[in-house]
């Protein structure tokens, strides 16, 4: 099958747009939307605007994809029985998932990690069927499909955070059991169940931070030049915070 993204336009053919940066307002508002973005759990059931909700899959659907190939496809589930099927399968495999976890089955099962049954919307995420036909970018890494519908996750995650609204990312579920629930065709691929809605408050730090189960990682030890852990004398970029953006500084993200 051809590569559909083989015929290109020369490089004179193309259009390119201004290069200036953002004033600073709108950078601090970058900035402070990324620090302030969480991984949400609990959820107010008031239901969310239809136009924001357009707007948020406008801007997932302005992520970059790899070779263009635009891989996501959004479900919307507004059947409650539906809901109430995804929300038990879920609550299913956070069972199996606190067993295989061993010693720390206990926190797991305390754990609150969807808001399926509260939030306003629900949204089903998976690569589209066909993919096989897009080349560029994948011939080595195939599995570049799925790290550019992650893009539109964390566009839509960031536009969320910005309307006010909260976001948290399932994956407690089997890929065969909701693909074939939800009909999808042969070939695509759910990854990820989205609950959106409005939130009494944001976390102030990560909700897995504050509940114990991990702490986020220094920057400096996670950034290496020339080669891996290259060691105490590698070139530190900053403190990790974005230059010249207090609200970002100190911000604990998830």
């Amino acid at each position: 099958m051809p590569d559909v993204s083989s015929t290109l336009p020369e490089s004179d053919a193309l259009e390119f747009s201004d290069c200036g940066a953002f004033d600073a307002a709108s950078r601090e508002a970058v900035y402070r939307v990324i620090g302030e973005r969480r991984d949400m759990r609990h959820f107010r059931p008031d239901p969310v605007d239809p136009e924001v909700l357009q707007r948020l899959l406008e801007a997932a659907h302005h992520a970059p994809s790899v070779g263009y190939m635009q891989p996501w496809r959004f479900l919307r589930i507004v059947d409650p029985a539906l809901r109430a099927s995804l929300r038990a399968h879920v609550s299913a495999e956070q069972e199996r998932t606190a067993e295989a976890c061993g010693e720390k089955a206990a926190e797991v099962h305390r754990l609150k990690l969807e808001g399926i049954r509260e939030a306003g919307e629900l949204l089903v995420v998976a690569l589209t069927d066909g993919r096989e036909r897009y080349v560029l970018g994948r011939r080595t890494l195939p599995e570049m499909d799925l790290c550019s519908a992650a893009c539109g996750i964390q566009n839509l995650w960031l536009a969320a955070r910005a309307e006010g609204l909260g976001m948290g990312w399932v994956s407690l579920f089997d890929p065969d059991w909701l693909a074939q629930t939800l009909h999808m065709p042969e070939g695509a691929y759910p990854m990820a169940i989205l609950c959106l809605g409005h939130v009494e408050a944001f976390y102030d730090r990560p909700m897995l931070e504050q509940t114990g189960w991990d702490q986020r990682r220094t920057l400096s030890d996670l950034v290496f030049q020339d080669r891996w852990d290259q060691g105490a004398d590698r070139a530190e970029p900053g403190s990790g915070a974005a230059p010249g953006s207090a609200a970002y500084a100190g911000k604990d993200r998830s």
